[in-house]
């Protein structure tokens, strides 16, 4: 559901990707390679194309090139399978971002972001306001954010773990459901294919 075209013309003219541009470049042994040649690239060297997706989801943006089926013209099973596929698109679109690795998810910088003010806020009670007499009280209190951290993130890595492999399943299932409406006649992919994203400035 992604379409190489577009991944190789985005990393070629959107800034966002100039890193794995650069890889681009290393590989293809030129500094202006072209979209075909990208296309190649991303082909030949899976990790290209993991890290384009990396990107994307590290910015809110999707892989997902597919648009919904519309389904004003369709009728019996078409109509049905149009539906369900328009369902799971939205689901997938909407747990994607489980799809990146935890330990570079927002979340985790999140929780190291609180606890860091947590550790400023201690440290400012203690000295800044001379509560020497309850700092142990007070470091307790550091201690018990830390173990409440801990507990969340361990929490929030079992959930992307799980969101991931449903994921992994659901867009399995709704790539085979397309490839079977279009050996149908229902849909064709080319028509679904969204080529530009309006998020990139």
């Amino acid at each position: 559901m992604t379409n190489l075209e577009r991944v190789a013309r985005e990393i070629k003219d959107v800034g966002l990707y100039d890193l794995i541009l650069q890889d681009v470049q290393k590989i293809a042994g030129t500094s202006r390679p072209t979209v075909g040649q990208i296309e190649e690239i991303l082909k030949s060297h899976p990790e290209i194309l993991r890290d384009y997706k990396q990107t994307n989801v590290e910015y809110n943006l999707s892989n997902i090139h597919l648009k919904e089926i519309p389904t004003g013209a369709l009728s019996g099973s078409c109509l049905q399978k149009a539906r369900r596929f328009n369902g799971n698109l939205k689901t997938l679109k909407s747990i994607e971002k489980y799809t990146l690795d935890f330990e570079h998810s927002s979340t985790l910088v999140i929780i190291f972001s609180v606890e860091f003010f947590v550790l400023f806020s201690v440290q400012y009670f203690i000295v800044l306001l001379n509560l020497k007499a309850y700092q142990w009280y007070i470091y307790g209190l550091f201690a018990l954010s830390i173990a409440v951290a801990w507990w969340y993130a361990k929490k929030e890595k079992k959930k992307y773990a799980a969101e991931n492999a449903r994921f992994e399943k659901l867009y399995d299932e709704t790539l085979a459901l397309l490839e079977e409406m279009e050996a149908k006649g229902c849909v064709k992919k080319e028509d679904l294919w969204v080529m530009e994203s309006d998020e990139h400035v």
